[in-house]
């Protein structure tokens, strides 16, 4: 039985006196300011990992300061260390933090609710970072503008931080009711520590702040923020040239001192980073995920019970142009691959009183393609996607420091009578007892789907079960779908129709012990069946290990027996299964320890079908080398082979065509980095995917309704189901934050892409091909240029 009070720890919640300020101090990390001179310092930090055993020593010590006014919080920070020439210092851009530097974090919760906290980070390059977390997810697509330096002399290093009101929501109250962590990573010695204790065997970090005491009668002022943007790009493709030029605005603006509103006016997501592409011969779509900023940064909320994919939101259009829908003679243009974006909002805090408030709204425009009269000559326009309204609404009470209870639902409307239109509502619960040791998790969610002549409604649920305390762990849970659950007009499920349950126990130790830092290994059980009808498809048993060395090197893998499994989803017919034979198989991976100049990960894996010539087979490898503070370069290679594989190749309707397939991919890669200081860079991104799906044994299967298959004789000349896929992309950037909240990015973009019948090629000749294809070349500028009203204000009155 779950007990629902308010959490409590055995150990004393620390305070820190911030002090109202009418001098803020100069943000240079050198603090001779006469501030911090006058104000009290708060120390005595405690052992955080690898374990919270053992004693910092005294010239590893760490001060903080804190003051406020009516514009910012302030901190000053002292972080002693003896031998600083031996603090690692590599550059890295904006919130890239987990680099081979030194940093130091402040962890705010302006609610003091033991979730929700935002986060600041420093390096000891001078590398600011800032995320939004709960009690599961730190999300670093979360940028706000705040400033802070760092300086060094012979007894450490320091950090001095200004951190505006308009990057912090809080309730309207006389008195603030704060709670606050501080971090220091010391990465030479593997070590991080934190001023209030965590205890590392039970509950979440978020849970163990300090108090902040003294902030009060607070007149922030107004929150409104512009960010207008330009961008000019110029592409060449084939001796075809194209110039286009974009400006729009982003927009933050505070409703009240907890909600805040943000809207992208004539967005232009064309330096988003590009998508990694593979060959898709399974029955679900690919997806990918979110690279524009706006549908990254502050989505939290909206994020609750998995019901928003943001990808939906411009993706490729509802509707497509089959050979049915021409008359004779017509051809029809390819469809677009995404929608214009007109415009999106999003409204989001909390209250007083906890209860989280998220509203998101988009449209897209009207989509049209060209069909023509290959005879006459004549055109028409035929509607591939109509205006479009994306909706998502969420409600999120915290209570008790440990829980919570959503409310979430999304909704699509497309104009017309001609397009299916989608609603879907969840109830999502975090329930967690007061000793923090027992947390009963789950959603229970209805689909709404309005087709123009039919609507289809659907549900599923998940329930888990699991102790999250001490180093034995277990869990159970259930999850369950009905044959007509569908979220896909702003969600993703890739399948309905399960009935599926899982058993799980771990052992993992929170100190170091013999020659490990910390290791945890973990077995699990998993049932699958149908929900209708009610049949078994697959059971799997299984573990998973991971080991972390005193000295960073890491070891880990799993292993999983699959029974015979009945697949219904690869078939892609209702009703139908293939079977496949009982399989063994696994993974192992090493990691060596990034403080080095040269470190590397290896993973290899492999999988063996019982009574079957089916086989996977994957290596892949990393190395990196670390030239310099300022120069990174990391390489990965991943081989994936898998002879004699048998899958869907066509159907009538009614009878299934299977193929056998030797599926053979390469993927290389190359992300390299130049960092100037940690306001300039140069980052090249390079990706190569090749692979072949060869089908030339010529041996193809009918489908039985046992699930069986027996050959037979098949004609591919109409449809051939071999494939030769290759694509390149290069990214090559320079990035200049030139002010707080300002930016310029010149990117280089090289994209070429062949997909062919070839499946005999090897990868040298397949790479031959893929040069003879049209290379697009793209060269952008952008110029983001933040604009904080309160600074036009005080200009126009000077």
């Amino acid at each position: 039985m779950l007990l629902l009070s308010l959490c409590s720890f055995a150990q004393e919640r620390k305070e820190i006196i911030a002090k109202r300020i009418s001098n803020p101090p100069k943000i240079d990390g050198i603090l001779d300011d006469t501030v911090w001179q006058t104000l009290p310092a708060h120390g005595e930090f405690k052992m955080w990992r690898p374990g919270n055993e053992g004693e910092i020593p005294k010239d590893l010590q760490t001060e903080v300061k804190m003051a406020y006014d009516n514009k910012a919080v302030y901190f000053g920070v002292y972080l002693h260390d003896k031998q600083p020439e031996n603090i690692l210092r590599q550059f890295s851009q904006r919130d890239d933090i987990f680099v081979q530097a030194d940093f130091f974090s402040i962890a705010i919760n302006t609610y003091n609710d033991g979730v929700n906290e935002t986060r600041f980070f420093i390096t000891s390059a001078g590398t600011i970072g800032d995320a939004r977390a709960d009690q599961f997810n730190q999300d670093f697509s979360y940028n706000v503008v705040f400033d802070a330096k760092v300086s060094f002399d012979d007894k450490g290093w320091y950090a001095e931080f200004k951190i505006p009101y308009n990057a912090l929501r809080f309730p309207e109250v006389d008195i603030q009711d704060w709670s606050i962590n501080f971090f220091r990573r010391s990465l030479s010695r593997n070590q991080t520590y934190t001023w209030n204790f965590i205890d590392n065997s039970k509950g979440q970090r978020t849970q163990y702040n300090g108090l902040v005491k003294g902030v009060h009668n607070i007149d922030p002022p107004t929150r409104l923020t512009f960010f207008p943007f330009i961008q000019g790009l110029v592409s060449h493709t084939d001796k075809k040239n194209k110039a286009d030029f974009s400006a729009g605005m982003d927009v933050k603006y505070g409703l009240s001192d907890g909600f805040t509103l943000d809207a992208t006016l004539i967005p232009d997501f064309g330096q988003a980073a590009f998508d990694e592409v593979r060959l898709n011969l399974g029955p679900f779509e690919q997806t990918f995920r979110e690279n524009r900023q706006f549908f990254t940064e502050g989505t939290e909320l909206f994020n609750k019970g998995n019901a928003f994919f943001s990808r939906r939101i411009g993706g490729k259009p509802s509707k497509s142009i089959s050979d049915d829908d021409l008359a004779t003679h017509e051809v029809a243009e390819d469809a677009p691959s995404k929608i214009n974006l007109l415009n999106a909002l999003k409204v989001s805090g909390r209250t007083s009183g906890k209860l989280g408030i998220g509203f998101l709204n988009a449209i897209t425009e009207k989509t049209e393609i060209q069909i023509t009269d290959t005879i006459t000559g004549a055109h028409r326009k035929e509607t591939v996607e109509p205006l479009t309204n994306y909706n998502v609404f969420v409600l999120d009470q915290q209570f008790n420091n440990n829980s919570s209870v959503s409310l979430i639902n999304t909704n699509v409307t497309r104009e017309g009578s001609d397009f299916r239109n989608g609603n879907v509502t969840g109830l999502v619960w975090n329930l967690t007892n007061k000793s923090n040791s027992y947390r009963l998790t789950g959603r229970s969610m209805v689909s709404q789907v309005n087709l123009p002549k039919d609507n289809i409604g659907g549900f599923a649920s998940e329930l888990d079960f699991d102790r999250i305390k001490g180093k034995f762990r277990y869990g159970f849970g259930h999850d369950l779908s009905n044959t007509t659950y569908d979220i896909n007009d702003l969600g993703v499920n890739f399948r309905n129709n399960f009935n599926n349950f899982r058993i799980n126990a771990s052992y993992q130790i929170f100190e170091p012990k013999g020659w490990f830092n910390n290791y945890r290994v973990n077995i699990f059980t998993r049932h699958r069946r149908l929900y209708s009808p009610n049949i078994q498809t697959q059971n799997s048993l299984g573990a998973d290990w991971f080991f972390m060395a005193r000295n960073r090197f890491a070891f880990g893998g799993n292993t999983v027996y699959n029974s015979k499994n009945k697949n219904y989803f690869e078939p892609r017919v209702k009703g139908r299964f293939v079977t496949f034979n009982p399989s063994l198989g696994g993974r192992m991976f090493i990691s060596s320890d990034y403080r080095k100049k040269f470190a590397y990960d290896v993973s290899v894996g492999t999988r063996q079908w019982f009574d079957d010539p089916q086989k996977i087979y994957r290596i892949e490898v990393s190395p990196r080398y670390r030239f310099s503070d300022k120069l990174l370069l990391i390489w990965r290679s991943e081989y994936f082979y898998r002879p004699d594989n048998f899958g869907y190749v066509d159907d009538n309707g009614t009878d299934v065509f299977l193929g056998k397939r030797d599926v053979v991919s390469l993927e290389n890669s190359l992300n390299a980095s130049y960092n100037f200081d940690p306001y300039k860079s140069i980052s090249l991104r390079f990706r190569n995917f090749w692979s072949t799906a060869d089908y030339t044994d010529n041996v193809f299967y009918l489908l039985n309704e046992d699930g069986s298959k027996s050959q037979t004789d098949y004609d591919i000349s109409d449809d051939d189901p071999n494939r030769n896929f290759n694509i390149w992309n290069i990214d090559l950037s320079f990035n200049w934050r030139f002010a707080p909240g300002s930016e310029a990015t010149l990117l280089y973009r090289n994209q070429i892409f062949n997909e062919d019948k070839l499946s005999t090629l090897d990868y040298g000749q397949s790479l031959d091909n893929l040069f003879t294809q049209q290379i697009q070349h793209t060269l952008s500028l952008r110029i983001v240029y933040f604009l904080d009203v309160n600074n036009l204000k005080r200009s126009s009155k000077g």
